[in-house]
C-alpha cells in the first residue's frame, strides 16, 4: 500500500532553486536526500493517491530527474522539475503533474503527436461534429484558468483552406493546456492533492476527446 499523499516537503522549492543555480553532480550528490524525502517520494505518494480515479487502463508514471543530453547543445545533466504523468500513450489524453522552483503545474492533452496522430487529430477538427466539441471543450477550461498550449505551424497545413472556420486548432501539431499554482503553503499541505485532483477532472473531457479522436499511435515510439 502506498504512503498517503501529506504534501510536498518543505525544502521541495528550496532543492530546486538550488539546483537552478548549480546543475551539477557536486550539488544532486549533497541534496539527494533532500530530492528523495521532499520531492520525488511525495510526488509518488500523489500519483498513488489520484491513480485510481484516473488511470482507466492507463499508465502511472515519475519521470527520472535525469536529462537525456546524447544530442542536447544543452548538457545539464538534471532537470529542474519532478514531473509525473498518467496517460495511455504519447498523445492520447494525459494527465500531468510537476512540482519545480515555479510551484505546482498541471496540465493535459495531447503531447508529441506522431504523424498518424497528428493526421487523425486534423480530420477529427476539420468535421464540424467534432471539431466544435473540441473548441468548446478549450473554451470551458480557458473560462477556468487554463492556458492554451502547443506546437504550431507558422502557416496553414496542406490542403487545408486557411479560411477554415478552426484553422488556428488545425495549426497546432502538439495541443495541450496548462495551468500553474506559484509556491504556496497549501503546495505542503494534503489540499496539494484536491487542487490536483479538481485540475485533472476539469481535464477529463478534453483527454476523453484525444482518446476517442487521436488514440495511441501505432508508429514505433521515437
Amino acid at each position: 500500500m502506498s504512503e498517503r499523499f501529506t504534501g510536498f516537503g518543505e525544502y521541495a522549492i528550496d532543492f530546486f532553486d538550488g539546483l537552478v543555480a548549480d546543475n551539477s553532480k557536486t550539488y544532486w550528490d549533497a541534496n539527494r536526500s533532500t530530492y528523495d524525502t521532499d520531492v520525488r517520494a511525495p510526488m509518488v505518494a500523489l500519483i498513488g493517491e489520484l491513480e485510481k480515479e484516473f488511470a482507466d487502463g492507463g499508465t502511472p508514471k515519475v519521470f527520472r530527474p535525469y536529462r537525456d543530453v546524447r544530442f542536447a547543445k544543452d548538457k545539464r545533466p538534471y532537470k529542474g522539475h519532478c514531473g509525473a504523468v498518467i496517460e495511455h500513450g504519447r498523445g492520447a489524453g494525459a494527465y500531468y503533474v510537476e512540482v519545480g522552483p515555479a510551484g505546482l503545474y498541471v496540465g493535459g492533452g495531447c503531447y508529441h503527436l506522431q504523424s498518424d496522430q497528428l493526421a487523425r487529430f486534423r480530420a477529427a477538427v476539420t468535421e464540424d461534429i467534432h471539431g466544435e466539441v473540441l473548441v468548446g471543450v478549450l473554451a470551458e477550461l480557458e473560462r477556468a484558468g487554463w492556458s492554451t498550449r502547443g506546437d504550431r505551424l507558422k502557416t496553414n497545413p496542406r490542403g487545408v483552406d486557411r479560411d477554415h472556420p478552426r484553422i488556428d486548432l488545425l495549426r497546432h501539431r502538439s495541443l495541450f493546456v496548462a495551468k500553474v499554482w506559484e509556491p504556496d503553503d497549501v503546495l505542503h499541505e494534503p489540499g496539494c492533492l484536491d487542487r490536483v485532483r479538481t485540475a485533472w477532472r476539469e481535464l477529463r473531457p478534453f483527454n476523453e476527446w484525444a482518446r476517442d479522436h487521436v488514440g495511441v499511435s501505432e508508429k514505433p515510439r521515437r
